[in-house]
């Protein structure tokens, strides 16, 4: 099986999240360049919740 290949440059991403990086540390604990208060609130704003808007309906 072949190895995958790293993609290089940086991917394209929402004006608000630019400069966003997400690393995993030794300790399991995710480290972000963008505070996580900021991150909820770009996904709350953009993104609908699918469960959500199935209870609405009923």
């Amino acid at each position: 099986m072949p190895k995958k290949m790293k993609k290089e440059g940086k991917p394209v991403v929402h004006e608000d999240l630019d400069g966003f990086n997400i690393k995993i540390n030794a300790f399991g604990e995710m480290e972000t360049t963008v505070p996580i208060d900021k991150l909820n609130t770009f996904l709350n704003d953009k993104v609908e919740d699918k469960k959500l808007s199935n209870s609405e309906e009923e």
